[in-house]
């Protein structure tokens, strides 16, 4: 990847985000990326940043990625979450079998989405593969998409499940995404009810890249993760901007004394100018100490997996908290919709649910740290 083209992209990113800062109310009333806007994102090759580019992907690297994503929340947390996991889910284009990879992403719209199962979906070995039957939630992406991926257990097959790739139009999707944060992700359901599905559309997700990329050395789940975090960096960067601004013109009711003259506001922004930046730069080290560790020694430490499991959970806990400073001082003004804080006050608060955010993340390094068994993936 040569400076020149990860320029292009970066710049491209700016005037794809002005797009969407343009319709994210739209976004927002429909629950979903519109298609025109979705064309356009994927007709500039933003959803297949992540993909090998012996498949006619970009194989962007992963900071500059993460910067994209960056440029996108800034304006539309929805917008960044979907290319965030669409892109993160398409590095198994790596895993998956050559052939079948190349039939998908031959097509240039080509979105595959996935979602954790519920309990009860199964597979059960068939010839010349497995008749798969479950429920799966949270596909983000899902209202463009044009495959799915289900990762199930399969009947007499130990060991970790398998992912399973079926066309969209194979299963019934479930418009379950009645939410209040990250609405225009379209992350519904999907169920599947007895569909065949061919070996060669089956894989592990441990199973070795055919491709030999350096991003394909990491794991989904840290890319994940540090995705997640730096989401939430950004939203809570323009909550605090738009505090800021609204401090210094501001005056609250029943309060005499402007709040750009008031010490309580000095304070609260301080802090929360300290609170954001420790968090953003304690996140893009711990990814970049991975991808230096991946390009130097071609693989992933449990300790640097670790780190960005602790560096994006607090990412996502100290964004909530400044987003919380910025909502509280924008005062009544922050509860109507006309406001962007109210937007992304709601979709912070949905991300701070997603496993990611979890205070239990941290218990998980501390059993490091004392050398127990992790218990957990990571």
């Amino acid at each position: 990847m040569i400076k020149t083209q990860t320029h292009e992209y970066l710049d491209k990113a700016q005037e794809l985000a002005a797009k969407v800062a343009e319709r994210v109310d739209e976004i927002d009333a429909e629950r979903k990326i519109s298609t025109d806007l979705f064309r356009d994102i994927a007709d500039a090759g933003f959803f297949r940043l992540l993909v090998p580019s012996s498949l006619g992907g970009v194989e962007l690297p992963p900071l500059v990625f993460f910067e994209i994503v960056r440029i996108f929340a800034e304006v539309d947390a929805s917008t960044a979450w979907c290319i965030n996991q669409n892109n993160i889910f398409a590095t198994d284009a790596a895993r998956m079998p050559y052939e079948t990879a190349h039939k998908l992403w031959d097509d240039r719209y080509c979105v595959v989405t996935n979602g954790p199962p519920l309990a009860g979906s199964k597979a059960v070995p068939f010839e010349g593969g497995y008749r798969l039957s479950g429920h799966w939630d949270f596909s983000s992406g899902s209202s463009y998409s044009t495959w799915l991926a289900a990762r199930s257990s399969v009947e007499g097959e130990p060991g970790p499940n398998r992912m399973f790739l079926i066309p969209k139009t194979d299963a019934t999707m479930l418009d379950t995404w009645q939410v209040n944060g990250l609405r225009g992700t379209a992350s519904f359901s999907f169920e599947l009810d007895d569909v065949f599905v061919p070996q060669s559309y089956t894989y592990l997700e441990s199973q070795t890249p055919h491709d030999d990329g350096l991003t394909f050395i990491i794991p989904k789940i840290p890319l994940f993760a540090i995705g997640f975090g730096t989401i939430s960096i950004a939203l809570a960067r323009a909550c605090l901007d738009d505090a800021i601004e609204l401090a210094a013109r501001k005056s609250q009711r029943d309060v005499a004394e402007a709040m750009v003259n008031r010490s309580t506001v000095h304070r609260e922004i301080g802090e929360a100018e300290a609170t954001l930046r420790a968090a953003d730069t304690y996140l893009r080290t711990s990814a970049m100490d991975l991808w230096n560790s991946v390009c130097n020694n071609k693989q992933v430490d449990i300790s640097e997996r670790i780190d960005v499991r602790m560096a994006s959970t607090y990412a996502i806990r100290q964004a909530s908290e400044v987003v919380d400073v910025a909502y509280e001082m924008f005062g009544s003004d922050a509860i109507f919709k006309r406001n962007l804080l109210q937007r992304r006050y709601q979709d912070m608060h949905v991300i701070i649910q997603q496993l990611q955010g979890r205070a239990t993340n941290f218990e998980t390094a501390g059993r490091y740290f004392l050398g127990l068994d992790l218990g957990r993936v990571l």
